[in-house]
């Protein structure tokens, strides 16, 4: 799945500039539909999509590449056009088919943008639980399109209603300085991505009152949807609780009934547990029940002052020895 996801984040883009750079429209009207509707599919991709593979400068690249098809496309054009409007049958059917297009991008994109929103509602504010490097938003927001998590709010699927705390969860990854996350496309040993064994920091100070550990790594891209926070540690930070999960087997630090600072060494990013490759999940919940302890009410957290939502990159710098 993940693969073709990958291809058609590369593809898509690649024809939808090859069309308007190599057959641009010559009428006034169709010239500039194609222009403004590629432009808007694009920025819902960028947007949108899981920028792992191509890595997120790619977005970037293909607006530059659009730019110059344009351009090319304006000097090969017949001067003066041809006409105002599309002449022909084909040419309307391809001026229709620019607009779909158009719609389809500036309504994800509007989606996309209105999730970068936090709702109305109580906030918890965390540090960041990473250090030393940069990392890569892949699940996080308050829409569907740009966080997938908040499917658990849809009160119609039963099985959901037990992890409805991990709504406004938040997945990460980290990158290196070209701005990959793993040595390959997807290779399926859990070492071979950047993330995998990164220390992981309390982000706030509590109590720790649930913890996992010693559930095997899965090779990439499987997954354990018996135990769908894999390792994990769960902390009362005063009337809210927050998970980090899909953590490496024995690396937990800390035991239930510890208490945490903020900044405190907890464990190792893995890949036990729920997840297509290794990242770092976070949710803030209210307390869950004692049979469902992700079942809370979910909270959206800000780190360090910042809602995180998909795509966002976030510098970190080494982390600091606590007194």
């Amino acid at each position: 799945m993940m693969l073709l996801v990958f291809a058609l984040q590369l593809a898509l883009p690649l024809l939808l500039i090859g069309w308007t750079g190599v057959a641009p429209a010559r009428s006034v009207l169709a010239f500039w539909v194609q222009a403004v509707a590629v432009a808007a599919a694009l920025g819902a991709l960028g947007l949108t999509g899981l920028w792992l593979f191509p890595p997120w400068w790619a977005a970037w690249l293909f607006a530059a590449l659009l730019l110059a098809a344009r351009v090319m496309a304006w000097r090969r054009r017949r001067s003066p056009f041809a006409s105002q409007l599309p002449s022909g049958t084909v040419a309307w059917r391809s001026t229709a088919f620019f607009v779909a297009i158009g719609v389809w991008g500036a309504y994800q994109s509007a989606l996309a943008l209105a999730g970068r929103a936090l709702q109305p509602g109580p906030v918890l504010d965390l540090a960041f639980p990473l250090k030393g490097a940069e990392y890569l938003v892949v699940n996080g927001g308050s829409r569907i399109s740009i966080n997938a998590h908040l499917m658990t709010l849809d009160a119609g699927v039963a099985r959901y209603q037990a992890y409805r705390g991990q709504s406004y969860g938040v997945d990460i990854v980290k990158l290196d300085r070209w701005g990959s996350r793993a040595d390959g496309l997807l290779p399926p040993q859990p070492d071979a991505y950047r993330i995998y064994g990164v220390p992981v920091y309390a982000p706030c100070a509590g109590d720790v009152i649930a913890a996992q550990d010693g559930l095997p790594d899965m090779r990439v891209p499987q997954s354990d949807r018996d135990h769908m926070a894999g390792n994990h540690v769960l902390l009362r930070c005063k009337r809210a609780d927050v998970l980090l999960g899909d953590l490496k087997p024995g690396s937990l630090k800390i035991a239930i009934g510890q208490r945490v600072s903020v900044g405190q060494a907890v464990a190792n990013v893995g890949n036990a547990g729920n997840t297509g490759e290794p990242h770092l999940h976070i949710h803030a919940q209210m307390p869950g029940t004692a049979t469902a302890p992700f079942s809370g009410h979910p909270l959206p957290m800000r780190f360090d002052g910042r809602f995180l939502v998909r795509n966002a990159r976030v510098h970190c710098p080494s982390p600091r020895r606590l007194n």
